[in-house]
């Protein structure tokens, strides 16, 4: 169990620009207030967001490096830190504090996508809602993938694999916490620990969390490897339900 550096709840602490999300950028704000202009409330604009983010194809890029709020927003397709980057950048641009927290999962979650990595960080988005913290993963797959994917683990009598739980959420409605994982006596056998809070997927990579686990070079070069692999394999799920696709166009 990894016991993460303590951060400040204060939400206040977590509305800055960060090495990935320029809250000044131009398109970025165009985006948020073309996404949020008619929402009624804070929660309403959360959920906005987290629709569109959501709606994403979920794929995995080759990439040397983390992409920029800015660079997802000119993606089609997108991983889960893509996503959290774009997430965290336009909840904090409408002006709600937004951080991120990392647990590792063991490898098994990716049963199905690749066999190949022993575990992996998550990126749990935290927004502060209501007073207090609100906290979801399930941001990260789109719904077409989600539903191919639990068929898939029904069809394989298998609980986990593909990055999910088969009984795990779906969706988040912004008043509990939601996750792909489920509950925690569900997440207990995949569950490693949390390694900590930050702001953005950078700000991760260049903690002593990462570091101490996940030599940078290293890493980034056996996902690239994986990745047409596991984007094969995530083609192949969406084939199983046929449907038309969200894109980032509907941001």
């Amino acid at each position: 169990m990894v016991s993460p550096v303590a951060v400040s709840d204060d939400p206040s602490d977590w509305m800055e620009s960060t090495q990935l999300a320029d809250l000044h950028d131009t398109k970025l704000r165009l985006k948020a207030q073309s996404l949020t202009q008619l929402c009624r409330s804070e929660r309403e604009k959360v959920l906005t967001i987290y629709g569109a983010v959501k709606r994403i194809p979920f794929a995995k890029p080759v990439k040397l490096r983390l992409r920029t709020a800015h660079e997802v927003l000119r993606a089609k397709r997108a991983d889960a830190e893509d996503k959290a980057t774009l997430f965290l950048a336009l909840l904090r641009t409408v002006g709600v504090p937004a951080r991120l927290r990392y647990v590792e999962l063991h490898g098994d979650i990716l049963r199905g996508l690749t066999n190949a990595i022993a575990s992996a960080g998550r990126p749990v988005m935290e927004a502060w809602l209501d007073g207090r913290w609100r906290c979801t993963d399930t941001y990260i797959f789109d719904a077409q993938y989600v539903a191919a994917a639990r068929a898939r683990l029904r069809a394989q009598t298998w609980d986990w694999g593909y990055g999910l739980h088969r009984r795990g959420d779906s969706l988040w409605d912004g008043i509990g916490d939601a996750y792909l994982t489920g509950n925690e006596a569900m997440s207990a056998s995949i569950s490693l620990g949390v390694l900590g809070t930050f702001h953005d997927p950078y700000d991760f990579q260049v903690s002593a969390a990462y570091r101490d686990r996940y030599p940078h070079v290293t890493r980034t070069m056996r996902w690239n490897v994986l990745a047409p692999g596991m984007n094969r394999a995530v083609k192949n799920l969406r084939q199983t339900q046929p449907g038309r696709l969200g894109s980032l166009e509907t941001l």
